[in-house]
């Protein structure tokens, strides 16, 4: 069936067709829609859907509502986001499955509510306290965005493992079809759920361990979790020329940007690839690696002030990388990206 839906509407359908069974959140543009919609889809199909006091309060629903191991969700926008990070934290040490949405607004503050790209170092990198990772989705349509939410909620049972979805203000506004169809829900044994079954009265959640070397443990069984899912669920899409002169990446919003740019440049006789990565964690370094060859340049581009470039250049070590962005909620024109890509091709040709 094909309904034609907002970005953050999508989101809602997905976790439907998911399986989801509670959401728990408090509105904050550009994302209220998806609390909106929760609240009106979720409670005539009798799921769970509460409108929290605050962030602070939502994000400790989801712990326990995942303890108990019912699909659970929650959506914010950057400021909300930040006072959700000590819950996820405790979701990462406690390995709770859920899933959380970040439509990026402009920041640092208040800022506005345009799109940005400026969440990347506190979703990508952790930033709540402690040694964890979580498992960073990247979609770039409406229809990504309903998909990648469905992909979301199995990622998160088959690690135990907090994911986010991290999308913008452009995004979460759009409206485009999406292609609603009947998913098969994997069946995912959770022996580990605390509820009301006796079975389970042995049950411990907790990420907290006293003694030091049970917390080293602990720790360290986390991040062979993590070594894992990076060796499984990396991904990204590689679109344009099979043998690029210049190679254009950028993700979300941007990546659309970029296609456009990839057309144009190519048209003109630059043979130009774009990599956009799908997985924002785990990152995609291979595919980099193996579509970017010796002495190609490569420009990121990004609305932030430099946040997803640092990744790029840790994969990259040996190639130019450039950079380019745009903040404040402006996105970039196709001319201007298509001006600084020659400009960084005559600049590596300066070399």
């Amino acid at each position: 069936m094909k309904k034609l839906v907002k970005g953050n509407e999508a989101v809602v359908i997905g976790a439907l067709v998911a399986g989801c069974d509670a959401y728990y959140g408090y509105p904050i543009t550009p994302a209220s829609e998806i609390a909106q919609k929760a609240s009106e889809y979720f409670l005539p199909l009798g799921k769970v859907f509460v409108q929290a006091e605050c962030e602070v309060g939502a994000i400790n629903m989801v712990f326990g509502s995942a303890a108990s191991g019912l699909r659970t969700m929650t959506a914010s926008s950057g400021p909300g986001i930040s006072l959700k990070m000590e819950g996820v934290s405790y979701l990462a040490g406690a390995q709770l499955p859920c899933v959380i949405i970040d439509v990026q607004r402009v920041g640092p503050g208040l800022g506005n509510i345009g799109p940005e790209q400026s969440d990347y170092f506190q979703v990508v990198k952790g930033g709540g306290h402690g040694d964890y990772r979580t498992i960073v989705l990247a979609p770039a349509s409406v229809e990504e965005t309903y998909r990648m939410t469905i992909e979301a909620f199995n990622l998160a049972d088959r690690w135990r493992t907090p994911v986010f979805l991290l999308t913008d203000a452009t995004l979460g506004q759009m409206m485009e079809p999406i292609d609603i169809c009947e998913e098969l829900v994997p069946v995912i044994d959770k022996p580990w759920v605390l509820d009301a079954s006796p079975e389970s009265n042995n049950n411990l959640i907790t990420s907290i361990y006293l003694d030091f070397d049970d917390m080293e443990a602990h720790i360290e069984s986390l991040h062979e979790k993590y070594r894992q899912i990076s060796a499984c669920e990396a991904k990204a899409e590689v679109v344009g020329a099979d043998d690029p002169q210049i190679v254009l990446t950028g993700y979300g919003i941007t990546s659309r940007l970029l296609r456009s740019t990839v057309d144009e440049l190519n048209a003109r006789g630059i043979r130009t690839a774009l990599i956009r990565p799908q997985t924002l964690w785990p990152f995609p370094k291979e595919i980099y690696r193996q579509t970017v060859k010796p002495g190609v340049p490569v420009l990121v581009v990004e609305l932030s002030r430099g946040q997803f470039v640092e990744d790029v250049r840790l994969t990259l070590p040996q190639h130019q990388v450039s950079w380019y962005g745009r903040v404040g909620g402006n996105l970039p024109q196709l001319e201007e990206l298509v001006t600084r890509a020659e400009q960084c091709l005559q600049e590596a040709s300066n070399v």
